[in-house]
């Protein structure tokens, strides 16, 4: 590693990955921390809970679909949600820059609180501080989040033939920031999918035995939760091209950009692992929701090729999809 902090370090990939576990796990060990899981579960009373916690710095603070105090709130409720959990309270601190616009400011905890009503959480407790003009980008947001997990959900281990379903269209988060942050003039409307999880947690919880694991591809984007499913596991991963569904637009804006949309956030999306019996049922439940419309099965899991991912186009061809090294967007979420 380095002797400084470089935007890699805050993509999601491979040198997230190193910084965490040579410097934070190094110091903050212990058997709960290092599961890595995007909320903590752990026993409390007669109830497991999950917790988690995230900062928000997105650049800008406004973009079509969303803002930081939407994104921020979605970002914790979808965390607990891919855990298994019901959410229940979330906390809210704010580093706001002197000099920022209350009228913003009052547009974002507006939406904050709007969001929170529609998942059916409360922001319970919180923390402001100001800064001098120049210290910080306008407004940063911290949220942490806690949930009831659900008696039917538990994380079971990735065996051979099983499915990955994403929930709808991949990368439509990450290329609005790109877009609305470089001015980059497009004809298709493209906008954030940012959005709570909560209502697909009515639609599937009925097929929680059938469920493996579940995460949102955030930061890295899909390709990164499915080397994380991989090296879970110790298998491969055989998607199809054609089954990844990824709107066109969003395609050829990455393609001006040099950018992969397979690397891509997303902010309102579930990559679910399950059995491939209950797999097309499942789908079809997602599919009957209007925010589960473009859900996919892309691919499953193969005893060949351990540890790597490849993708198959519709005339055969195969490549190979690498983790995430090099730094995609920075300060997407």
């Amino acid at each position: 590693m380095d002797n400084v902090i470089k935007l890699s370090h805050g993509d999601g990939g491979k040198h997230t990955e190193e910084l965490i576990k040579n410097i934070f796990y190094k110091y903050f060990n212990n058997d709960l921390l290092v599961k890595g899981q995007d909320a903590t579960i752990f026993q409390a009373a007669n109830n497991k809970l999950a917790f988690t916690t995230d900062s928000f710095v997105v650049k800008p603070v406004f973009f079509s679909g969303g803002n930081i105090g939407k994104l921020a709130v979605c970002g914790t409720i979808n965390d607990l949600i891919v855990s298994g959990a019901s959410p229940l309270y979330l906390s809210a601190g704010f580093i706001i820059e002197e000099g920022f616009s209350l009228e913003n400011l009052n547009k974002i905890v507006k939406s904050m609180s709007e969001t929170c009503l529609e998942s059916g959480v409360s922001i319970i407790t919180g923390d402001t501080k100001v800064v001098e003009k120049g210290k910080v980008d306008g407004i940063f947001i911290n949220t942490s989040g806690i949930g009831i997990v659900l008696e039917r959900y538990k994380q079971k281990p990735i065996k051979e033939g099983d499915k990955i379903i994403v929930t709808g269209n991949i990368g439509d988060h990450g290329t609005t920031i790109a877009i609305e942050r470089y001015d980059i003039k497009v004809k298709d409307k493209i906008k954030s999918d940012c959005a709570s999880l909560y209502p697909f947690t009515e639609i599937i919880k009925d097929n929680y035995d059938s469920i493996k694991i579940m995460r949102d591809p955030t930061r890295g984007g899909l390709a990164t939760v499915l080397h994380e499913f991989s090296n879970l596991c110790e298998l491969g991963i055989h998607l199809m091209e054609e089954d990844i569904p990824i709107d066109r637009g969003v395609i050829a804006v990455n393609e001006l950009l040099g950018f992969d949309p397979l690397y891509m956030a997303c902010e309102g999306r579930m990559v679910i692992v399950v059995e491939a019996s209950e797999a097309e049922n499942i789908l079809k439940k997602i599919q009957e929701f209007n925010g589960g419309k473009n859900a996919k099965i892309i691919g499953e899991f193969i005893k060949e090729s351990r540890n790597t991912i490849f993708i198959e186009n519709y005339f055969g061809g195969k490549r190979i999809l690498p983790p995430l090294e090099g730094n995609m967007l920075p300060r997407i979420c």
